[in-house]
């Protein structure tokens, strides 16, 4: 029975083995650590000062569409940098560039007037940058850490990431309010090239048969690879479908003080609890290197997604409505777990790159546009149903991929080659 409750208790905690056997693993995730803590800063410290300079609400939005824009072109690019050049020295340089921008915004904070479109132009690059820097940092890893240890170190990342997103702000905003901006901005620069310093410990993984020379041929080549694989198709499009129709951000703001009869804390309360939910999940993901039928685990956490949804858009309760956002959090991070895992499996080493640059496209662009689709329902018809039937999507959305694709969902993960 002790045996059988010390099993259970490995299940339950993120597995951490990568990080005791894979000694390339841990300079890696020490670098993303302080990566994340520099890009923590800027989501807090440029629309804080964009909003201090402008006093308007819109200039705050713009911002979004400002990294929007750079996120969706360079990714794919992006993708074919990582299958073209050294991972570990793009990696370095990605974190060198964002220092750099870091830099701009510090010399500008200290201006007597600072100049607005620089922080558009700023934000704007170092956007850019993670759209180079992310298929980079995916395609790496099954390289550094092998087939078995991906699902792990992915649900590593996913921790890394999660516990960043829900402490790091709070963090930013201490160091705005007590220190000021250009402390902040200066704290940015520190981070960012310190994670290029841990990065450049990462060993090189030479990429299987060789790489491929950049060109706008290689970046065709990676479409036309999508073409006819499903495996990934459907893993790009359930990620979508649940993005588009999934997760209402948008209506936040009218759900806390019109449907709850709130205030901004309440609001507050609604953006927290997905974050909140997916960081419990990745914790709490010592199980996931045990699951052999991927694409199936998927489908399920996505009609799990959007199941919470659709309880979250019908409850008059707060309390439900929060549990119901943390269980849509914990969702999706066991479906990106899974996602990553048969992307980055599925693809040959050199489309690794290519491939994780089209995930990054999609994760970056799939909630800029389920904001604009929650936001149109709802003013057509009413907050509830844009938010119900966003969620009655997802699940439908979900069982037409699984149908379309069977190949999909019946994708077995096995942790060594045969």
């Amino acid at each position: 029975m002790r045996d059988r409750l010390r099993n259970w208790g490995r299940l339950a905690v993120v597995d951490v083995t990568p990080l005791r056997q894979v000694p390339g693993y841990r300079w890696l995730f020490a670098g993303m650590f302080f990566v994340h803590a520099g890009r923590m800063m800027t989501v807090v410290a440029a629309p804080f000062q964009i909003f201090e300079l402008t006093d308007s609400t819109l200039a705050v939005g713009l911002l979004g569409l400002a990294q929007l824009v750079p996120l969706l072109l360079v990714s794919v690019v992006g993708g074919a940098l990582a299958d073209a050049i050294n991972r570990r020295r793009l990696l370095v340089i990605s974190q060198l560039t964002l220092a750099a921008t870091a830099s701009g915004l510090l010399w500008n904070s200290m201006a007597e007037t600072p100049m607005i479109w620089l922080i558009y132009v700023l934000v704007a690059i170092n956007a850019g940058v993670s759209a180079i820097d992310s298929p980079a940092r995916h395609a790496i890893l099954p390289g550094l850490v092998g087939r078995a240890l991906l699902p792990a170190s992915l649900a590593l990342n996913q921790t890394l990431t999660t516990a960043a997103a829900a402490a790091l702000p709070a963090v930013a905003g201490l160091l705005i309010s007590t220190a000021g901006l250009p402390f902040t901005y200066g704290i940015e620069v520190v981070m960012f090239l310190i994670g290029a310093s841990l990065m450049r410990h990462v060993p090189d993984v030479v990429t299987e048969g060789g790489g491929r020379k950049l060109e706008l041929s290689s970046v065709t080549e990676g479409f036309r690879y999508l073409k006819g694989r499903r495996v990934i198709q459907a893993a790009l499009l359930i990620d979508l479908n649940a993005m588009v129709f999934g997760m209402p951000t948008a209506l936040f703001p009218a759900m806390g003080t019109e449907v709850f009869g709130g205030d901004a804390f309440t609001v507050g309360l609604l953006y927290a609890a997905p974050g909140v939910g997916a960081l419990v999940g990745a914790v709490t993901s010592g199980w996931v290197g045990s699951v052999r039928r991927q694409g199936r685990a998927t489908v399920m956490a996505v009609i799990g997604w959007g199941v919470s949804i659709a309880v979250f858009g019908l409850t008059d309760s707060l309390t439900i409505a929060l549990i119901m956002l943390g269980f849509a959090g914990a969702a999706d991070v066991v479906s990106a777990i899974f996602r990553s895992s048969i992307i980055q499996l599925t693809a040959p080493d050199e489309m690794r790159g290519r491939m994780s640059g089209m995930h990054t496209a999609v994760v970056a662009g799939g909630p800029r546009l389920g904001d604009l689709e929650a936001g149109i329902v709802a003013e057509l018809t009413s907050i509830r149903f844009s938010v119900v039937s966003g969620g009655l999507a997802c699940i439908i959305g979900a069982m037409v991929i699984a149908r379309w694709a069977p190949e999909f969902f019946h994708y077995r993960y096995e942790p060594a080659v045969e």
